[in-house]
C-alpha cells in the first residue's frame, strides 16, 4: 500500500465532517426537496411576488395540464414609477402554441365587483358548489373541479380593477386616478397590453368576458384597445349586459326602462305562480308579454295624463293578467312598477320579497307593509359568503399567493363613479363603432329570464338599436337561460353555457 492510499484510507478530520454535514444540511438537501416539488415557483417583480404553480383538470373531453399565475402587475406611468399594483390570477395551458390558443380577459363588474363570480362560478378549474337550482349549500360551503370550465377551450386571465380584490394604488397615487369609466378602461386596457408582452401571447386568438358592469367595461375595451394599442379582438362575451344606461334608470321623465323590464316582472311571476296563463311555456308567455310592453303598454306610458280612462283600465288589467299584482296597487303605482317595489309587492300577502339579481330567490323582511325589500336575498343568502370564504381558501391553499391584505368581493370603496361627462352612458355605440371598424369581432350574449338587474329584453332592445350594417349583424349571438343574473349559478344552465360558449369559440378558431 502506497502513501496515497494510506491517507485516503484515514478517517476525515473532525472540522471536515462537520462541513460535510453542513453543504448537506443547507445546500443539497433543500436543492433536492426544489427539484421534488416543481409545482411551486416563485418570480420576483418589483411591485410583489407571483405565486406559480401546477395542475390538471378533468373535463367532458380532455385532461388538461395547465399553469396558475395568481399576483401583480406593476402598472407604471411614462416615467416608469409603479403607480398601481393589479391583481390578477391567469391559467395557462403546458406546451400549447401561442398562435392556436385563445386567451380570455375576463372580469366583473359592480363597479367595484372582483372577478370572484365568474372565476369560482363558471370559467374557472374550480367553482363554488351550489345546489341545481343555484342556491347556497349551509357554511363553511364547498368548492368542486370545475368539469365546465372554459379553460378547456381558451386561457383564461381574470383581473381584479381598482380597489377590488388585491389591486391598490401604489405610493401617492390616488385610487380615484383609477376609478370611473375612463379611467377603469384605461387601467383594464393598459393591464391587456402588458400581459400580452410579458407573456408573448400577441398573437394568439383574444376575447373578453365581463358581466353586469363588466360588459359596459368590455364594450368600452373594445374601442380602447384598438385605437390605443391596436389591439383587434377576436371574441367579446356579455353576461347580463349592460350598454346603454338611458334604457336601465326608470324614473320620472324616463318611461322607457318600465316597458323594458317588463318581461322580467312577467317572468318572475310566472315562476313564482301569481298568474293564471293560456301559455303552455315560458318562452311563448314572455312573447306575448313583449309584444305587449313595447306595444299598449309603452304607448299608454308615452301618452301620460292625457291616456283616455278606459284605455287605463284596459292595461290595468293586462298589467294584472301578466303579473297577479292587484289592480288597485297598479293604479295608485300609475302604471309604472319599479324593480324594488314590484320585488316586495309580489309576494307580499306570504310575507315574502324576491331577489334583484335571480327573482326566483325569495327573502323576509322586517316590515312587511314597507314601500321596498330590505336586502337582496339572491345576493346575501345565496352568493355572498359561499364565494367569500372559497375564493380566500382556494387562493392561499390551492394557488399559494399569501397576503394579509382583505380580497375586496364587492365594494363600495369605488364610489363616486363617474359614468359619463355628457348624459347617460351608452357603450353600445363604442362597441358598434368597433365591429365596423373590425369586421371580424364577434360577440355572443347571455341573459337570464329571472334578472332584474339587466333586464335580458332591455338589451335585445340595446343590440336592436344599434344599426349596425346588415352583413355585421350575424355576428351577434344570444343565449337565454331560465336562471338570473348570474345564471351559471343554476347547474342545468352552467351546462348549457358551457356549449353554447364551445360553439361561440369554435366559430372564431376553427
Amino acid at each position: 500500500m502506497n502513501d496515497l492510499q494510506r491517507v485516503a484510507l484515514r478517517k476525515p478530520p473532525g472540522y471536515i465532517m462537520k462541513s460535510f454535514f453542513l453543504v448537506l444540511t443547507f445546500i443539497v438537501a433543500p436543492l433536492f426537496l426544489f427539484a421534488q416539488a416543481p409545482q411551486n415557483e416563485s418570480n420576483e417583480w418589483p411591485s410583489g411576488p407571483l405565486a406559480i404553480t401546477h395542475h390538471q383538470l378533468k373535463t367532458k373531453s380532455a385532461l388538461i395540464s395547465y399553469t396558475a399565475t395568481a399576483g401583480y402587475m406593476p402598472m407604471k406611468d411614462d416615467r416608469d414609477s409603479v403607480k398601481a399594483k393589479l391583481f390578477f390570477v391567469a391559467y395557462t395551458q403546458d406546451n400549447a402554441a401561442p398562435e392556436r390558443r385563445p386567451i380570455i380577459f375576463a372580469f366583473n363588474g359592480g363597479p367595484g365587483s372582483s372577478s370572484v363570480w365568474l372565476h369560482m362560478g363558471a370559467l374557472g378549474p374550480e367553482r363554488v358548489l351550489m345546489t341545481d337550482e343555484g342556491e347556497s349549500l349551509p357554511p363553511p360551503y364547498k368548492r368542486v373541479s370545475n368539469e365546465y370550465s372554459w379553460l378547456d377551450k381558451a386561457d383564461i386571465v381574470f383581473i381584479d380593477p381598482m380597489l377590488t380584490g388585491y389591486t391598490r394604488p401604489e405610493g401617492k397615487t390616488a385610487a380615484s386616478d383609477f376609478t370611473g369609466y375612463d379611467n377603469d378602461i384605461r387601467l383594464v386596457g393598459d393591464f391587456i397590453r402588458m400581459y400580452l408582452s410579458r407573456y408573448n401571447r400577441w398573437v394568439s386568438p383574444k376575447l373578453l368576458a365581463g358581466e353586469s358592469y363588466g360588459t359596459t367595461r368590455a364594450a368600452g375595451l373594445s374601442s380602447y384597445l384598438q385605437e390605443q394599442h391596436g389591439i383587434y379582438l377576436n371574441g367579446i362575451i356579455l353576461i347580463s349586459a349592460i350598454l346603454n344606461f338611458n334604457t336601465a334608470s326608470a324614473g320620472r321623465g324616463n318611461d322607457l326602462p318600465y316597458a323594458l323590464q317588463f318581461p322580467t316582472l312577467a317572468a318572475t311571476s310566472w315562476y313564482h305562480k301569481t298568474v293564471t296563463s293560456k301559455y303552455a311555456t315560458l318562452p311563448d308567455f314572455l312573447q306575448a308579454a313583449q309584444a305587449f310592453a313595447m306595444g299598449d303598454y309603452l304607448s299608454a306610458l308615452n301618452k301620460g295624463e292625457r291616456l283616455d280612462p278606459s284605455e287605463r283600465t284596459t292595461i290595468i288589467n293586462k298589467m294584472h293578467d301578466f303579473t297577479g299584482i292587484s289592480k288597485k296597487y297598479l293604479d295608485q303605482a300609475n302604471l309604472r312598477l319599479s324593480v324594488g317595489r314590484f320585488n316586495k309587492e309580489l309576494l307580499r300577502d306570504q310575507g315574502l320579497t324576491v331577489g334583484r339579481f335571480d327573482s326566483r330567490i325569495t327573502g323576509q323582511d322586517y316590515d312587511n307593509a314597507g314601500e321596498s325589500y330590505d336586502y337582496d336575498p339572491s345576493y346575501d343568502r345565496t352568493v355572498r359568503g359561499g364565494y367569500t370564504a372559497q375564493f380566500n381558501d382556494y387562493v392561499r391553499r390551492e394557488l399559494h399567493f399569501k397576503s394579509d391584505l382583505p380580497y375586496e368581493i364587492l365594494t363600495g370603496k369605488v364610489w363616486p363613479w363617474t359614468f359619463s361627462k355628457n348624459g347617460y352612458l351608452n357603450v353600445a355605440e363604442t362597441l358598434r363603432d368597433a365591429m365596423v371598424k373590425n369586421p371580424d369581432l364577434k360577440v355572443w350574449i347571455c341573459s337570464g329570464y329571472y334578472d332584474m338587474a339587466t333586464p335580458y329584453f332591455t338589451t335585445s332592445y340595446v343590440v336592436d338599436h344599434m344599426f349596425l350594417p346588415k352583413d355585421l349583424q350575424a355576428n351577434i349571438h344570444f343565449s337565454y337561460f331560465p336562471a338570473g343574473h348570474m345564471m351559471y349559478l343554476q347547474k342545468s344552465s352552467l351546462i348549457q353555457m358551457k356549449q353554447d360558449y364551445d360553439q361561440f369559440v369554435n366559430d372564431i378558431v376553427p
